[in-house]
């Protein structure tokens, strides 16, 4: 891997940076040091994304940037390109955000302090969601879709949730209930949706928090999806924390202030945003700490589908 490394620094003229692993969860990536700047240089997962879709992806970041969000820019190489596919992996380098992720700042903070920033992350997130509406893809513009299909269908973006074979068989019948009652109510709220381009990963480890400045980071799973179920991605990862009722008033707040949303459907988007974890964690069951994680994604998505089921 340092050899594809190597070749890439020197392909976007950064032959006398130095560089170190920083993150190695879905994609891998490095922080690029020179003298005078650092970058973050991302090797792709294999297979998870075509050219066509990152080349749409790092458009996306472009245009929200030029527009005054806070987001990684991509750096052209030295031939004018923002992404190369080296020894068969895909690479680009982005700018470097400062800050620490906003996990780690919520970790150490009080309860108003949480709240504060939760607010801002609201406001930051209708911003987003208003700059996306106004801008114009490029014609070959082309990513995922959070919609019925991908949440639900049979081939959902993150895998079938209701298959995980950790489920027990009370459990799976939650599910497959579930995933019946939730596919009539998408269908009956896609007749008048707040749909359009979306993070579909704000999490707090996915937002950088520098002082009180928030920035979007690793927009791997971006896309089209329902605004709403951006809010539940932000907040259901804070369901069992002992403020999480003012975390929610507050991130609901903060969006309100800046772009209205109907939160009518909020309870079915946050348990299907649940369900997707159930899915998503069926390959990596083997990875340290992946039954647990694995025990917790169901516990909580079969607690939201049977609150929504009634």
């Amino acid at each position: 891997m340092n050899a594809t490394i190597d070749k890439a620094v020197h392909l976007w003229g950064l032959a006398d940076a130095t560089y170190a692993l920083v993150a190695a969860r879905e994609n891998a990536v490095y922080k690029v040091t020179t003298p005078t700047s650092t970058f973050a240089l991302r090797l792709h997962r294999h297979g998870y994304r075509t050219n066509a879709e990152l080349a749409s992806e790092l458009a996306w970041m472009k245009g929200a940037g030029d527009s005054g969000i806070s987001v990684p820019f991509p750096i052209p190489s030295k031939t004018g390109d923002v992404m190369h596919v080296i020894d068969g992996v895909q690479v680009d380098v982005l700018t470097w955000l400062s800050g620490e992720t906003l996990d780690v700042v919520l970790s150490r903070s009080d309860t108003k302090s949480r709240t504060a920033y939760f607010q801002t992350l609201g406001i930051a997130m209708a911003r987003f969601h208003q700059i996306c509406d106004e801008w114009q893809p490029p014609k070959d513009f082309t990513r995922c879709a959070w919609d019925a299909e991908g949440l639900l269908g049979e081939t959902p973006l993150w895998d079938r949730f209701w298959d995980n074979p950790a489920l027990s068989s009370a459990d799976r019948r939650v599910l497959m209930a579930f995933r019946q009652t939730a596919q009539a109510a998408l269908a009956d709220h896609a007749k008048d949706p707040d749909y359009g381009l979306i993070h579909a990963d704000l999490v707090a480890a996915n937002v950088m928090a520098d002082g009180p400045d928030l920035q979007f980071i690793d927009f791997d799973d971006g896309g089209y999806g329902y605004r709403c179920f951006e809010l539940a991605t932000a907040l259901l990862k804070h369901i069992d924390a002992h403020d999480y009722a003012d975390l929610k008033q507050a991130l609901i707040k903060g969006y309100t202030s800046t772009r209205p949303i109907d939160l009518g459907h909020l309870d079915l988007f946050m348990a299907l945003r649940a369900a997707t974890y159930v899915g998503w964690n069926i390959t990596r069951m083997g990875e340290d700490g992946g039954a647990a994680r694995n025990a917790r994604f169901i516990t909580t998505a079969t607690r939201l589908a049977k609150d929504f089921t009634g």
